[in-house]
């Protein structure tokens, strides 16, 4: 809501009130004529509020000269309502002090009790709409900072899953291409499957991973391929096991989050070995959850790390505490013979 319909926010609200209390008096034109100075100066005062103290002074935090300056209008304007400087003077009935004495008649009255002074009457009536104003001002401040807050931190998570899918990218790429490498010096009519594989996988992480969802089935096929491409490299079959049990593969998750686990397990599982190694994968979803579940051998000889990899788990869990923030569970454990991973991704909070 911008300045000028908040204004005319308030005009209205003022004037629907005023018309109600002159209905109260069953139309009496005095009392419109009385109270149509209060009205004009509640406008003034809202009016300075909305563009000038509130912008200039409130929300740039200037406080005390606010709270001055607000006092000053206030008493200025209801000064100027009181001594009759704008609307009808007011009309008071002759004093019974001024009536000559023979012709007054019954008890002289004495002095009775006195009304509020006029002046402290158009002071509150001043007040309250000015206090409601700046109620008002500062609320709507506070709710446009809160949203600006949200689209802030909003840009500053899509810039940050940006920078972990460009991380992926690369550590994906260079996985399969030594694959590919390895590949060519064994069977040379196998590379040319190898390639089709690998360019599956790309389409899968260049084109369909800028999307913020995608299909299960999609995640499950990259799996697939990236286990078919990893098995050219031996006619012997890997122990490597899967076990899917999807309800329905429309089901929406984001990309690139089960496969650096599966990338983890070939690279430190020893299957290549096939003897006393395993790969496990089990996934099993419905509408409401995703729960997938990876276990590995873990090579009993010396591990070779190389530089490139050892990012893929640790991505993982940034991108799901931004994704998928109370509504997922990662569970990892280790000991000298398996590495094992549970993941849990409640999808009811995200429908």
């Amino acid at each position: 809501m911008n300045r000028t319909r908040r204004f005319l926010f308030h005009i209205l609200l003022w004037l629907v009130l005023w018309l109600f209390a002159w209905l109260l008096t069953e139309g009496n034109t005095n009392f419109l004529r009385t109270n149509s100075p209060s009205f004009l100066m509640q406008i003034v005062v809202v009016g300075v509020l909305i563009y000038f103290t509130a912008p200039a002074l409130l929300l740039k935090k200037k406080y005390v000269l606010f709270t001055i300056v607000s006092v000053f209008l206030i008493i200025l304007c209801s000064f100027i309502i009181s001594n009759n400087f704008i609307g009808p003077p007011n009309i008071l009935p002759p004093h019974p002090d001024n009536v000559p004495l023979g012709n007054r008649q019954g008890p002289v009255p004495r002095g009775g009790p006195q009304g509020p002074p006029q002046f402290f009457i158009h002071f509150l009536v001043l007040s309250i709409s000015y206090v409601l104003a700046t109620f008002m001002e500062t609320f709507l401040f506070a709710q446009k900072k809160e949203e600006e807050v949200i689209v802030n931190k909003n840009e500053a998570l899509q810039t940050e899953l940006k920078l972990l899918k460009s991380q992926i990218n690369p550590h994906f790429l260079f996985n399969a291409l030594n694959n590919i490498y390895a590949l060519s010096a064994i069977d040379s009519g196998k590379t040319q499957q190898s390639i089709s594989y690998l360019s599956d996988m790309l389409r899968y992480v260049l084109y369909e991973c800028e999307q913020e969802l995608v299909s299960l089935e999609k995640e499950i096929t990259y799996i697939e391929n990236y286990v078919k491409l990893f098995s050219l490299k031996s006619s012997k079959k890997y122990p490597i096991e899967t076990d899917y049990k999807i309800k329905n593969k429309d089901i929406k998750i984001a990309p690139m989050l089960l496969i650096p686990f599966m990338e983890n397990a070939l690279k430190h599982s020893n299957v290549e070995k096939i003897k006393d190694t395993f790969i496990n994968i089990k996934i099993d979803a419905d509408e409401n959850s995703i729960r997938f579940e990876i276990e590995n051998s873990i090579s009993q000889g010396p591990k070779v790390i190389d530089e490139i990899g050892g990012i893929g788990i640790e991505n993982v869990k940034k991108r799901l505490a931004i994704l998928y923030p109370n509504l997922h569970e990662l569970l990892i454990n280790e000991t000298s013979l398996a590495f094992k991973v549970n993941l849990n991704i409640d999808l009811s909070g995200n429908n």
